[in-house]
C-alpha cells in the first residue's frame, strides 16, 4: 500500500507535466530556429552552430551559482522561477529580427536553464522511490522526448503552413511555454529540504567535505560530459543536415520526428525498470551504439529512410540514456544530502558542457572538413565514450 502512494507522488505527477509542456514548446523552437538563423538571419553553418553552443556557454558559467540559489530560495521557487525566465525567452523570439538579438536571446536562454536543471534533477531525487529512480527519470525523460518530438513536428508544419513565418511560430511557442508556470505553483508541494546551506554553516570540516564530495563525483560529470557531446554534435544541426544533405523538405523533415514518438513512448519506461531491476550498465551502453548507427546510417543512406531509421535509433539511445544517467546522478547526490542540488549542479554541469562543445564541433567540422568529418568523429567520440562508461560503473559499483 505503502508503494502505491509513493507511485502516486503529485510532485512527480507535476515535474512530468512540466517536461512534457516545456519540451512541446522548445521543441518547436529547437525545428525553426536553425533554419531561422540561416536561411532568414544569413548566418553561417559555424555560426548557427555557435548559436547553439551560447545558450549552453551561459548555462554552464552560471550552473554553480545558480545551484547554490536554488538552494538557498527553496527548490519550488527555483523551479517556478526559470520557467516563467525561459517563457519570456519564447516571447523574445517573436521580436528578433537581427543576429545580435538572437544571440542575446540565448544567452538568457542559458541563464534560465542553469537555475531550471539543478532544481528539477534534485526534485526527483528527493520524491522518487529509491529502488524505483531510474524508473522516474525514465518517465520524465519519455515526456520530454515524446513533446519535443511533437513540438518538432508541430514547428515544421507550422512552418510550412504560414510559408515561413516565423514570428507566429515562435508566438505559439510562447503560450506553450508558459503553461507549465501554472501547473507548477497550483500543485507542487514544497520541497521538504531545509535550507542547504543553513544545514553547512552547521557542520565542521566543511571544506574538506566539500572538496571530497567534488572529488567523487568529477568522474561521473565527465562521463555527461563525453556522452552529451556526442549526442549534441549533430542534435540541434539535424533539420539542416535532413534538408542541405538529404535533401528534404521541410515537411518530410517534421514528420520523421513523429515516427519515433510511439516507440519511445514504450521504450522510455521499459529501459528504466531494466535499469532499476536487470543491469544498469546496459541501459547506460546503448547511448553510444545508438550514436555509432545514427552517424553511419546518415552518412551512407542519406534518404528519407535513413534519415528516419537514425532519427528513431537516436531517441532510442536517449530514452535509455537519461534514466540510468538520472539514477546515477541520483546516486552521486546521496555522497552529501545536505549539498544534493549543488551536486546536481556539478552533474549538470559536466553534461552540459558536452552539450555546449558538442554543436559547435559539429558545425565546425561540417563547415570545414564536410559532413562526412562530422559524423566520423561522432562515431569515435561514442566508443571513447563506451568505453570510459564502463570504467565509471565499475569504480561506482
Amino acid at each position: 500500500m505503502q508503494s502505491e502512494k509513493q507511485e502516486r507522488n503529485p510532485a512527480l505527477l507535476v515535474i512530468l507535466a512540466e517536461g512534457f509542456l516545456s519540451r512541446l514548446s522548445f521543441g518547436m523552437i529547437g525545428f525553426v530556429l536553425p533554419l531561422f538563423a540561416y536561411r532568414k538571419l544569413g548566418l553561417s553553418l559555424t555560426e548557427t552552430g555557435f548559436l547553439f553552443s551560447l545558450n549552453l556557454i551561459a548555462e554552464q558559467l552560471f550552473k554553480p551559482l545558480m545551484g547554490w540559489v536554488a538552494g538557498r530560495i527553496g527548490l519550488k521557487r527555483a523551479f517556478s522561477a526559470a520557467i516563467a525566465f525561459r517563457s519570456m525567452v519564447a516571447l523574445c523570439f517573436v521580436f528578433a529580427t537581427s543576429p545580435w538579438h538572437v544571440y542575446g536571446i540565448r544567452v538568457l536562454h542559458g541563464l534560465s536553464e542553469s537555475l531550471r536543471d539543478p532544481s528539477v534533477n534534485a526534485l526527483i531525487a528527493e520524491n522518487a522511490r529509491k529502488k524505483s529512480i531510474a524508473s522516474a527519470y525514465a518517465w520524465y525523460t519519455t515526456a520530454k522526448i515524446s513533446a519535443g518530438s511533437v513540438g518538432r513536428a508541430i514547428g515544421g508544419f507550422l512552418l510550412a503552413l504560414t510559408l515561413e513565418n516565423y514570428a507566429n511560430v515562435f508566438l505559439v511557442a510562447f503560450f506553450l511555454s508558459i503553461l507549465p508556470l501554472f501547473v507548477v505553483i497550483r500543485y507542487l508541494p514544497d520541497s521538504k529540504a531545509s535550507s542547504i546551506d543553513e544545514e553547512e554553516q552547521q557542520q565542521p570540516g566543511e571544506n574538506q567535505a566539500g572538496a571530497s564530495t567534488v572529488k567523487r563525483v568529477l568522474p561521473i560529470a565527465v562521463l555527461g560530459f563525453l556522452v552529451a557531446g556526442t549526442a549534441q554534435m549533430m542534435s540541434n544541426l539535424f533539420p539542416l543536415l535532413a534538408m542541405e544533405y538529404g535533401h528534404l523538405s521541410v515537411a518530410a523533415a517534421s514528420t520523421i520526428y513523429l515516427i519515433s514518438i510511439l516507440l519511445v513512448i514504450g521504450a522510455g519506461p521499459l529501459f528504466g525498470w531494466i535499469s532499476d531491476h536487470v543491469s544498469h550498465k546496459f541501459v547506460l551502453l546503448i547511448r553510444g551504439i545508438a550514436n555509432t548507427f545514427s552517424s553511419a546510417v546518415f552518412y551512407f543512406f542519406p534518404g528519407y529512410p535513413g534519415f528516419a531509421a537514425g532519427s528513431i535509433a537516436d531517441a532510442m539511445g536517449k530514452a535509455a540514456f537519461r534514466p540510468a544517467w538520472g539514477a546515477l546522478m541520483a546516486q552521486a547526490s546521496e555522497f552529501d544530502k545536505n549539498r544534493r542540488v549543488r551536486i546536481m549542479s556539478y552533474l549538470s554541469l559536466g553534461e552540459g558542457l558536452g552539450e555546449t562543445i558538442g554543436p559547435l564541433l559539429g558545425g565546425f567540422l561540417w563547415h570545414t572538413w564536410g559532413v562526412g568529418a562530422m559524423l566520423g568523429a561522432r562515431v569515435l567520440m561514442a566508443l571513447i565514450a563506451e568505453g570510459y562508461a564502463l570504467f565509471v560503473m565499475r569504480e561506482n559499483r
